[in-house]
């Protein structure tokens, strides 16, 4: 079990702690429902540094980059940022990810922490071209600063213009006295904030210097469990649920981040799918009566037929009502449409709707 570099500081403020892909992870402090209400209305810090951070550099990154990804990271400036996907050759997904424009030849590649080894394996099977490739996800950290009081309480730490760097965008410079820092406008709330990228070694005078700035807006450290219930409302995938080895991105409701304007693995097969329709898709629902859906339990038609599967379920902290994500047949998909969810030996009505779930 690997510990990341702030694991004792976590552990000094009462974390309790949990592995989690791999890794020593902080689940929780106060509890969730304190901790997700914080992000939405306030600001909240997650350390989420076991995700893995690889620099792809050279002539050849953004051949390789295209290739290996369906978005067409072509558009991509120095300061902009994209959302992506890995797709494997089945028809499914590697991983999902966030490509980062550094320099003219150099690109961030920032994965899911159960899936670092593996995407390192994939690409490098796939870097017939020669493009430098550097995984630096042991030394590196990442703090997601979150919530609509972020901008204010950080602004004291950096000469940057938070207020400034729209979403999906960010700088290079400098934050809580320390240089070279990434301060990147993306997060997994939907509640706004920011993303610090920075070496282990500088990462708890970063943590420090955080807290004290957030002190008079009431920021508070947030743990995973929080960061789940927080991206549902907003019906973000999370790798290993939603999306997998065996669900493809157009099913996943992902086609806007897939480009068949270029060649990329498996680009064929995935236009044809698009062409042809999908036989089943990811759709959102909120439970009509009482209950909390689960991943893994069945959608069920007014017969009991099973159409479906639960891939993400909460009790929604903001809306108060059981919401999740799932797959059905493409009959079922339409906003408004009655569904079931199988909750043990209940069939508990749902309805099927338009996400985000939480509007803010």
């Amino acid at each position: 079990m690997k510990n990341i570099a702030l694991s004792s500081t976590h552990e000094a403020l009462g974390a309790k702690m949990v592995p989690f892909a791999g890794f020593n992870m902080p689940v929780q402090y106060e509890g969730i429902n304190i901790e997700h209400e914080t992000v939405r209305k306030a600001v909240g810090v997650f350390d989420v540094s076991h995700m893995g951070e690889f620099l792809i550099k050279g002539p050849k990154a953004l051949e390789l980059i295209q290739k290996i990804t369906t978005n067409d990271a072509s558009k991509l400036t120095i300061g902009k940022a994209q959302y992506s996907c890995l797709p494997n050759e089945t028809g499914g997904i590697v991983d999902d990810l966030i490509i980062y424009k550094i320099e003219e030849e150099t690109y961030l590649l920032v994965v899911n922490a159960g899936n670092i080894e593996k995407d390192w394996n994939w690409i490098t099977s796939k870097n017939d071209i020669g493009a430098e490739m550097v995984d630096i996800s042991d030394d590196y950290s990442l703090l997601a600063i979150q919530g609509p009081k972020a901008i204010e309480a950080m602004q004291s730490l950096t000469s940057h213009d938070l207020s400034a760097i729209k979403f999906y965008n960010f700088v290079v410079g400098d934050f809580a006295g320390i240089e070279n820092i990434i301060i990147s406008a993306t997060g997994y709330t939907g509640s706004g904030g920011f993303e610090i990228y920075c070496k282990n070694t500088e990462v708890k005078q970063i943590w420090d210097k955080v807290f004290e700035a957030g002190a008079d807006f009431g920021i508070k450290p947030i743990g995973l469990a929080a960061r789940d219930t927080l991206r549902l409302e907003m019906g973000y995938c999370l790798y290993g649920n939603d999306i997998d080895d065996t669900t493809s991105p157009l099913e996943a409701g992902l086609g806007w981040i897939t480009k068949f304007t270029k060649t990329f693995i498996n680009s064929e097969n995935l236009a044809k799918e698009k062409e042809n329709g999908a036989k089943r898709k990811l759709i959102a629902f909120e439970l009509d009566e009482k209950g909390i859906p689960r991943s893994g339990y069945d959608i069920v038609d007014n017969d009991g037929n099973v159409i479906g599967i639960v891939t993400s379920g909460t009790m929604s902290p903001m809306l108060k009502k059981g919401i999740g994500l799932g797959y059905v047949t493409m009959d079922h998909t339409a906003f408004d449409t009655k569904i079931n969810i199988q909750i043990r030996k209940n069939a508990v009505p749902a309805t099927v709707v338009k996400l985000p779930f939480y509007k803010g």
